[in-house]
């Protein structure tokens, strides 16, 4: 695969044109690429703010997963994984995005910010 590189705004009204755009670059189906995408744009969203400018980043590693990474300007606000209960509106993106992913993690920028990001399983 080659490597996609897309610098956007994390707005709820782009979701759905980059995980068409993931999915016209791997030009196959990849579903759970494009929920890992969605789930940490979305992060982006609701924890740093609607507008934040983003990159998004998915490489193949060395033993051949998919990573996918996801960077803001936000150097605080770093991701935790939680349980939601029956109640809760929402806390359940990591959770989709721990079940899906073989690992995930968070790292600082190199100048500011953080980069969260996912690695999925060799397809």
């Amino acid at each position: 695969m080659r490597p996609f590189r897309a610098g956007v705004l994390a707005l709820p009204q782009e979701l759905s044109a980059l995980r068409r755009a993931v999915r016209a670059h791997v030009d196959a189906p990849c579903h759970d690429l494009q929920l890992c995408v969605s789930e940490l744009v979305g992060n982006v969203i609701v924890h740093v703010g609607e507008g934040t400018p983003v990159t998004l980043a998915i490489t193949r590693t060395a033993d051949g997963r998919t990573r996918v990474e996801v960077s803001d300007p936000d150097p605080r606000l770093w991701p935790v994984l939680r349980r939601a209960t029956d109640e809760d509106e929402g806390g359940r993106g990591l959770a989709v995005l721990d079940a899906v992913a073989a690992r995930w993690g968070v790292r600082p920028g190199p100048y500011s910010g953080k980069t969260v990001w996912a690695e999925l399983p060799p397809p």
